[in-house]
Order: C-alpha cells, then sequence, then structure tokens
C-alpha cells in the first residue's frame, strides 16, 4: 500500500469511528468525539516512558516525511511514575493524545481502555479485514479489551539474557560466567580493580528484578513460571522459595553489587553501565540500542560525562545457571508497548494516523526495528544491520543478529499475565530476600497478591 494511500484510508477510518467509546469518556468529549479534526494536519502531544528522546526523534523525523503537516511532541516519562502521572492527564481534558501502554501491569492496556478510542475499524481500513493476521498475535491478544483494540501494537522485546561490558572482559582476562562459580570468580577479580560486577536497581516499582527471578527459576525449575503464571501452580511452592533463596544468595557471595534496593535501573545503574563503572547488568533485547554509536552517544550525553568518554562494546549473555542442574537460559518475550489515542483528543484522527503508522506500516516498523530498541512486530520487517553503525560492528554484528533469531524462537511470556498487585507484591519479596528476609516469609504474600488480581 503506497502512503497516499494510507493517508486516505486512516482519515476514512477515523470518520468511520466517531461515535466509538462516548460512554466511556463523558459528556466533556462528545464535542471533540464528534469532529477529532483532519487526519493529516494538527498537532499532537505523546506520551511514554519509552524510547528515549533521540530514538524518537528519529521516529518523528521518519514519520514526518510522510505527514509533514502533523506536528508531534514527545514527552518521556519516567518508567516508576508513570501511571501516576498518565492517569490524572487522561481525567483531565488537557491529556496527552497519543499515549503508549504495557501488555500488562499498572500502565497495561486493560488498565487504561476507558480512556482509548477503539482502533479496529482504523486497523482493518490499513491492513485489511484480516489485519490480525499479519501483525504479532500476542500483541492482538493484549492490547484487545472487550472486543476494542484500545492500542496499536507497536514493539516486542524479550528478557533473560545479561549484558556485559566486553572491554573491562577482555582487559581482565574474566571469562564469560555459565555458572555461579564462574559468577563469583568474575565479580572477584572486577571488585579486585576497583569496579561494580553485576549491578541492579530495586528501588521503585518498575519490577527489572522481575526479570532476574524469573530467569533464575528457569534454572531452578523450567516451566514453573509458567505455571505459576497460569494458575497451575502456587507461588509458595517450593521451586519459588528455592528461586528466592538463590536470588539471595547473590546479595550474601557479592556477584549483586551492595545497595541495590536504594537505586534505580534507570538512570542509576543504566548510566553506571555505559560510562564502563560496571560490567554486568541484566536487561532486556531493548538494551542492544546502546550497540550502535548515535545512541550510545546520546546516552552518554544524557549521563553528563565528557564527549571523549570511551564508547563501550557491550555484547548479549546467557544468564548463567545459577542452580547448578544443567538447564539451558531462556529467552522469554512479550508484546512490549502499544499506541493508544486518547478518545478525548482534539486532534484525535492525526493522533489515530500516527499511531497507525508507527506501528503498523512498514515505514514506521522499519524505522523503530532500525533504531534497536525494540523489535518490529509487522509481519515481514526486520533490521537492517547495513544501515546501523554499531560501537564494533565486527565482534557486536554476528551477536545482535543471533539475538534477533532467538527472539523469533522464543514462546514463553515475559510478564504479560502478570497483574498490578502480584507485580507489585513480586517486586516487594525481591527487595525484602535481597534485605535478608527469609524467602519462606514472603512467598505467602506473593500467592495473595497472584489471587487477588484474579
Amino acid at each position: 500500500m503506497q502512503f497516499s494511500q494510507i493517508k486516505r484510508t486512516i482519515a476514512f477510518a477515523a470518520a468511520g469511528t466517531v461515535l466509538v467509546s462516548l460512554a466511556l469518556t463523558g459528556c466533556s468529549s462528545q464535542a471533540a468525539a464528534a469532529s477529532g479534526g483532519s487526519a493529516t494536519k494538527g498537532g499532537i502531544n505523546w506520551w511514554s516512558w519509552t524510547p528515549d528522546n533521540d530514538l524518537a526523534a528519529r521516529e518523528i523525523a521518519a514519520f514526518n516525511k510522510e505527514y509533514p503537516n502533523i506536528k508531534v511532541t514527545y514527552k518521556k516519562v519516567p518508567i516508576d511514575n508513570y501511571a501516576a502521572v498518565l492517569r490524572p492527564a487522561l481525567t483531565s481534558n488537557d491529556g496527552p493524545d497519543v499515549f503508549t501502554v504495557n501488555a500488562s501491569g499498572s500502565f497495561s492496556g486493560s488498565t487504561f481502555a476507558p480512556y482509548a478510542y477503539d482502533l479496529t475499524p482504523a486497523i482493518s481500513k490499513l491492513l485489511g479485514t484480516n489485519w490480525k493476521t499479519k501483525i504479532a498475535p500476542t500483541g492482538v491478544k493484549a492490547f484487545t479489551v472487550k472486543g476494542r483494540l484500545v492500542a496499536a501494537e507497536w514493539a516486542k522485546v524479550g528478557a533473560g539474557i545479561m549484558w556485559i561490558n566486553k572491554d573491562t572482559f577482555d582487559k581482565y582476562n574474566v571469562k564469560v560466567p555459565t555458572n555461579l562459580a564462574e559468577w563469583q570468580q568474575a565479580c572477584d577479580t572486577f571488585r579486585a580493580n576497583g569496579l561494580g560486577c553485576f549491578r541492579e536497581g530495586l528501588a521503585g516499582t518498575s519490577g527489572f528484578v522481575i526479570d532476574t527471578l524469573h530467569s533464575i527459576m528457569d534454572s531452578q525449575e523450567p516451566g514453573l513460571w509458567t505455571k505459576l503464571l497460569a494458575g497451575k501452580a502456587k507461588w509458595t511452592d517450593a521451586g519459588v522459595v528455592q528461586s528466592l533463596q538463590i536470588l539471595q544468595s547473590l546479595t550474601k557471595s557479592k556477584i549483586l553489587d551492595a545497595g541495590a534496593v536504594g537505586i534505580q535501573q534507570y538512570p542509576d545503574v543504566n548510566n553506571a553501565f555505559l560510562t564502563g563503572k560496571v560490567s554486568m547488568v541484566q536487561m532486556g533485547t531493548w538494551y542492544q540500542q546502546y550497540a550502535s554509536v548515535n545512541s550510545l552517544t546520546a546516552a552518554l550525553a544524557g549521563a553528563g560525562v565528557p564527549s571523549d568518554t570511551k564508547k563501550v562494546t557491550i555484547l548479549p549473555i546467557a544468564f548463567p545457571d545459577v542452580a547448578g542442574k544443567g538447564n539451558p537460559s531462556t529467552l522469554f518475550t512479550d508484546p512490549d508497548a502499544g499506541q493508544a489515542v486518547n478518545a478525548k483528543s482534539k486532534v484525535r484522527n492525526a493522533a489515530v494516523t500516527f499511531a497507525l503508522w508507527l506501528g503498523n506500516t512498514k515505514g514506521g516498523q522499519q524505522v523503530v526495528a532500525n533504531n534497536l530498541d525494540e523489535f518490529p512486530t509487522l509481519n515481514g520487517v526486520g533490521v537492517q544491520f547495513d544501515k546501523v553503525t554499531l560501537v564494533n560492528n565486527q565482534v557486536q554484528g554476528p551477536a545482535l543478529q543471533s539475538l534477533t533469531e532467538q527472539l523469533g524462537k522464543a514462546t514463553e511470556v515475559r510478564s504479560y499475565g502478570i497483574g498490578t498487585q502480584l507485580s507489585a507484591a513480586l517486586v516487594q519479596a525481591c527487595q525484602q530476600v535481597t534485605s535478608g528476609e527469609a524467602p519462606s516469609r514472603v512467598v505467602g504474600t506473593i500467592q495473595t497478591a497472584a489471587e487477588s488480581d484474579k
């Protein structure tokens, strides 16, 4: 489909869905809902916790090549505050026109569905009545609430991997750890040379530590995580307790850097790793963006370090076999995010144009893919590695291509299915055990939260 056709179909679809969601937004929004404005011009505000500002600028610039009369203003909100900031904004008449939602948790598509415009007719016009076959099916499920498509799937991610600073590993002749003993040895070496080893931020509620617990559990008892989310196992089961015990042991053995409960993954851990102060972090596939020169340069500038700071060579590695049972490391995946359109927006039709362009056209998905931040969800779009400048292409290129292949084969979910209360309980439990609390004393609270979410 040509972009001129896309413009027409989006405009027609937006006009054809004028009356959807009025009951959800109240009388104050009826006037806006009756119009929605032009589909090809206007000014829209986009709020999200992701991507970074430099990546968003690239996506907006690409969009403006096709839609020069739609001005998009991006506001990045810290992930820990996102839900708290977004809700009152959408309740008012001055909220964002486009807002990003997650697959599950406190700022999921389901949670914010009452504020979202139904995109079903618009995407049907854009991609055809068989549109569900053209995008990742998990995203269709995650962002369809009571028959309404509340967000246009934009990206997917994977987690369950570690990232290392290859430069420090090479400098101190450290072996990439594959088990707990090797991990301990690596950390001893890095600490002896004044560096941090494995750093993670447990402050706040963003839940990155859930990925670590998930990876540990896959090492301890493969398949247990899936059973837990499906309600076929309980969070009080022995496998959960043992996994939390392993997490606790990372603190006691000083594999995990001290002070985890007092720092955040962003910006604290992120800045420490990218500036070479720490040798290992657990981040997901979104972190591959910092293998590129452009994104790493922007990140270092954001961290306030001198412009001539050496750019680190980051590489993904498998999570170590911390349980010592020989179970393979698992990559788990989710529909990471979707773009929702505020049903109250006075420029709703232009917002629909942007949301669908970004997540459901080849032009939009290609710039998302080449940013290396997220993986595209539109079938047939992949990273054009020949158009991406990496810090060390010879080393990082093959590793990132392998990571892409692994994600394509991943079947285990990451956070989809984790409710708001369960997510908070898991983060709290991890904070408690890394602070010395006995794992057996915290699992009951996790189980209660899981039952409450149901």
